[in-house]
Formats: C-alpha cells, sequence, structure tokens
C-alpha cells in the first residue's frame, strides 16, 4: 500500500524519485494523470483499469461524465521506473499541477498524489484546520 508523506527535488528534465517503499508496486510501469485539487496522481496498472472501466460506464449523454471522462483520461500516461527510481512527469502535467523544483509525494492507500510542495502545504495546512469539522461530516460513513 501507499502511505506517508515524502519530498523530493524534481530535475530539469521532469524527473522525481519515487518513494523506495512504492517502487515494488510498480515494477511493471504505472498511470500518472490529472487529479483533484490541482494535484497529480499515480496508479498501477491494474488500479488504473479498473479506474477507467468505471469512467467508461458513466453515461456519455450527461456533460459532467464527459467533462470528467476527458480530464481523466485525456492527462493519463504510461510511465516506468527508470534505474534510478524515477519517473519523468510530463511538461502539461507539471504544467497543470504548478509543479517548479520541489514536490510532495502523499501516499493514499491504492494510489498516490504529486503535489508542488508549496500547494501541498497550504493545503494541508488548511485541511488540518478544519479536520474536526471534515470528521464530523464522515462520522456516519459506511464502507
Amino acid at each position: 500500500m501507499f502511505i506517508g508523506e515524502y519530498l523530493y527535488q524534481i530535475d530539469e528534465k521532469g524527473r522525481v524519485s519515487i518513494p523506495t517503499k512504492f517502487r515494488p508496486k510498480l515494477s511493471e510501469g504505472c498511470v500518472i494523470t490529472r487529479g483533484l485539487d490541482k494535484s497529480l496522481v499515480i496508479y498501477t496498472l491494474s488500479d488504473f483499469e479498473k479506474i477507467a472501466q468505471k469512467i467508461a460506464k458513466l453515461p456519455i449523454t450527461q456533460s459532467d461524465a464527459r467533462a470528467f471522462s476527458r480530464f481523466v483520461l485525456s492527462g493519463a500516461v504510461n510511465v516506468n521506473l527508470d534505474s534510478q527510481g524515477r519517473i519523468i512527469i510530463p511538461q502539461y502535467l507539471r504544467d497543470y499541477a504548478g509543479i517548479k523544483n520541489e514536490v510532495a509525494i502523499i501516499g493514499l492507500f491504492d494510489r498516490f498524489e504529486i503535489w508542488d510542495k508549496s500547494a501541498w502545504e497550504k493545503y494541508k495546512k488548511q485541511a488540518e484546520s478544519e479536520s474536526e469539522n471534515i470528521a464530523e461530516q464522515l462520522e456516519n460513513f459506511e464502507s
């Protein structure tokens, strides 16, 4: 599983190291795409296939469904780890997420996100200040 928070530098070629703990699950490659909140999200190939199948079942007659499909799938790209455990983040995805030099990699169990470090710090500070309200809203969450 992907958990934890890690900080890395992105190099001039758009490469970023992936946490060592995450690498074994990505040995066959992964998919990176636009995430919510101006983040990027990375899935294993098998998990992305499940997501894509769910998206494909959305009703094409609804504009929100079409927009979401385009948002996620048009931004998706297969990437592989290099021999040093890095991936290349395409420029259009770096632009979307506002990634410049430093990134935060955030593990979210079955996926992980890559954020511009300053954007992550701002988001995290806001979420932490609202954590009690968020917890109350999720109190009745059922799996």
